[in-house]
């Protein structure tokens, strides 16, 4: 993996109320990244959210938390993927996902929305591509769908945060290999 120009984006909704809440797993992660390598995240109001850049190893690396609503995510990540010229395979979407347990963290490449309202507008946005990886952080599910946009809203149990934080900084090793080597090598170091 060569001199590549890689996008990162985190979802989440924007706003204090949504702080911290477990929709907001995708953000959270881009904020841990930002921090450890150094890329300062600065509001850009044409691109619609957060944006920072900064070279990693071979590659340059940009990282993006679109503002607004999750659920309509697919406007500025076109933006973005346009103002960078970003190839669709090299664009990483970081997000929450309720058919994982707590903390389970894992690559996917391509494939459809799987009930995510916020990947559901990625892909129109992209003209119903599929073809970017995601970074699927686990959140459990509640158990019965009545409850899901409740459960998702709100804000982990004290344990349950320590122990995502815990499980996201652990992340930041396989996203530094996928940066380097790819997402097969990456996908080997976070999986085993």
């Amino acid at each position: 993996m060569k001199d590549k120009h890689l996008l990162i984006v985190g979802l989440g909704n924007s706003g204090k109320d949504y702080e911290n809440t477990r929709h907001n797993a995708g953000a959270n992660l881009v904020t841990f990244l930002s921090k450890e390598w150094s890329i300062e995240l600065k509001e850009d109001k044409k691109l619609l959210g957060l944006i920072g850049s900064s070279k990693i190893g071979c590659n340059k690396v940009t990282l993006f938390i679109p503002k607004g609503y999750m659920n309509n995510s697919g406007k500025p990540v076109k933006k973005v993927v346009d103002y960078l010229k970003i190839d669709i395979p090299n664009l990483l979407v970081i997000h929450d996902e309720l058919d994982l347990p707590l903390g389970v963290i894992k690559f996917k490449n391509s494939g459809g929305h799987g009930g995510h309202n916020g990947l559901r507008d990625i892909i129109a946005g992209l003209g119903n591509n599929k073809n970017f990886i995601r970074l699927r952080v686990g959140i459990d599910h509640p158990g019965k769908s009545k409850d899901v946009t409740k459960y998702v809203l709100s804000k982990p149990s004290k344990k349950d945060k320590e122990m995502l934080t815990e499980k996201m900084r652990a992340s930041i090793n396989s996203l530094e290999i996928y940066l380097k080597e790819g997402l097969e090598e990456a996908t080997l170091n976070l999986h085993s």
